[in-house]
């Protein structure tokens, strides 16, 4: 890792974490600009989920009082199918040949940047078509946490409009219920990666400190920047990286 990548990596992690704690969207930061400092793609993958992974415990404590509202043992089952998911998803990538993980990777990102931009039509039209049936809406969930540990990016919108298909209609609890799960599918995630020696380290361990500065700057940055015009940025930003990654493929 040369001095230039580490700054590169730096600087993308700070504004990823900037990023989660506005608006989300964090992961197509930092997965391109670790593939970009030369960590092959499926690795590289592996290693932006480690580099975002603490800031969700953060965003989950904050919620705590909607979450102590909800049903422990259903809140026990979403946190036990969110670390299946991320353990089977991990799983998948893991026996994923490279050459097949980057023709999938620009229709990943595609249908995260499109999640993004339209997560709030998408929750809306949810709303008129709740499902609350627990098996299927269990089911739904281990969809989502598998797709989640296979490829993170726009994993927060994916789960918001599964809450609101459900039937949810706290936003605030919903954003606890998403922080709380992807902390523990992440989590799964990062053991299975780091058993299976995939991650960099040095690399991961710089970001998560650069994510975690950004995060706590988030807060700041928040009161003076609008949540729409940084999910334009993002949005851009992910279209951006979707066509640079499906024309070097």
């Amino acid at each position: 890792m040369t001095t230039i990548e580490a700054i590169i990596l730096f600087v993308s992690a700070f504004f990823a974490g900037i990023a989660n704690s506005i608006a989300g969207g964090g992961s197509f930061l930092t997965f391109p600009a670790l593939v970009f400092a030369g960590v092959p793609i499926i690795a590289a993958n592996a290693t932006s989920a480690v580099a975002v992974f603490p800031g969700y415990l953060s965003g989950a404590l904050g919620f705590m009082k909607e979450l102590k509202t909800y049903p422990k043992g259903q809140f026990s089952l979403l946190i036990f199918i969110s670390a299946l998911g991320g353990v089977l998803g991990s799983l998948l990538l893991l026996k994923t040949p490279t050459t097949l993980f980057s023709f999938v990777i620009p229709w990943l990102l595609g249908f995260a940047t499109v999640m993004f931009a339209f997560g709030n039509l998408i929750s809306k039209w949810a709303k008129n078509t709740a499902e609350k049936t627990s098996i299927k809406g269990n089911l739904a969930t281990l969809f989502v946490c598998i797709y989640g540990g296979y490829f993170n990016g726009g994993l927060g919108i994916v789960l918001l409009a599964l809450f609101s298909t459900l039937g949810m209609r706290d936003i605030n609890l919903m954003n606890g219920l998403k922080n709380g799960m992807s902390f523990a599918l992440s989590f799964a995630s990062v053991i299975t990666f780091g058993l299976a020696g995939i991650i960099y380290w040095p690399q991961a361990i710089l970001m998560m400190v650069g994510a975690t500065i950004g995060g706590y700057c988030g807060a700041i940055v928040a009161r003076k920047l609008s949540a729409k015009v940084t999910k334009s940025i993002i949005v851009t930003i992910g279209s951006i990286m979707t066509f640079i990654f499906l024309f070097n493929e």
